[in-house]
């Protein structure tokens, strides 16, 4: 039965294929879980892509599989209990997206992380896989993490303030709460940035104005996060990109629909997705997923 996550972090799904491209996600999730107090649960499926289904694999090929990628996640666990933070692994047999989907249900996560391809894997071919199944079907908010998005330090990701994306008349109010609650949490400021359509041009409109009133009135606020608003002109996937590099922000936390309105294979989401080199964090619109929705089949390629 579907569940709602809760509006705090208790519990962080990270989602590795046991590569360098989950690094970022790793050290990301470890920085939430100690800033929030949560539990870490270490998600890998092994999913042989070689092979044209499961059944097909030998034994003794699968078996040998499992326990090379156990050893390796128990490693990780542990380092996330030498650091202080609950954490238990998940190893997994078959479609990566469909039994990640059951990991989140089983533990009741308010979050998955996982990593993406970073700058060598931009494009339709980064975000048709793993990252843009769970945004459109998980009952919880995903963070994709680019391979290259972060240093060796901690750091460099509470580094800047939080980037939201807004839109006028759009329900970015979840959105807002949510980086409220990270920037309170890392102790960062918020920059509220939108991007104008030609129509808004053309009438002059102030959207930080609507965006101000909506923010006092319908969301609580952290008295002590700071919060600023941009607007610039330009078509959104471009804005966000070059605000996110130019101000150095130190993640992206983004609205999003189920379904994508572009009339291209990708909305904007997805696009930032493969442009970002920053964590982005999407906040689905309802924290619902309709069972039948969760693929059965293999259908997606690992992240």
């Amino acid at each position: 039965m579907p569940y709602q996550a809760s509006a705090e972090l208790k519990t962080i799904v990270v989602a590795t294929d046991l590569s360098r491209t989950s690094s970022a996600a790793l050290q990301c999730a470890r920085l939430l879980a100690s800033a929030y107090g949560a539990r870490v649960v270490l998600a890998h499926v092994i999913d042989p892509v070689s092979y044209a289904n499961l059944s097909d694999v030998p034994q003794q090929v699968l078996e040998e599989m499992t326990e090379v990628a156990r050893e390796e996640m128990d490693r990780l666990a542990e380092e996330f209990l030498s650091a202080g933070i609950p954490s238990n692994s998940e190893v997994r047999q078959g479609v990566v997206t469909h039994l990640l989907l059951q990991v989140i249900e089983q533990y009741k996560a308010d979050l998955v992380v996982l990593g993406t391809r970073g700058a060598k894997g931009v494009g339709p071919v980064a975000v048709g896989t793993v990252a843009e199944q769970l945004v459109r079907l998980a009952p919880c908010p995903v963070m994709a993490v680019a391979a290259d998005a972060v240093s060796a330090s901690a750091e460099a990701l509470a580094g800047g303030e939080i980037l939201v994306p807004i839109e006028v008349g759009a329900a970015s109010g979840k959105a807002i709460a949510a980086a409220q609650s990270l920037a309170s949490h890392l102790r960062r400021g918020i920059l509220l940035l939108h991007a104008r359509t030609p129509a808004e041009i053309l009438a002059d409109t102030d959207p930080c104005a609507a965006t101000t009133a909506n923010l006092n009135s319908g969301i609580q606020a952290y008295a002590s996060v700071p919060v600023r608003c941009l607007v610039k002109d330009g078509s959104p996937s471009d804005v966000i990109a070059a605000v996110a590099a130019e101000s150095r922000v130190s993640m992206i936390v983004l609205a999003v629909n189920r379904e994508s309105r572009s009339k291209t294979a990708h909305g904007t989401a997805y696009e930032v997705i493969t442009r970002a080199r920053t964590p982005v964090l999407f906040i689905p619109p309802s924290a619902m997923v309709e069972p039948e929705s969760i693929p059965t089949e293999r259908a997606v390629a690992p992240c």
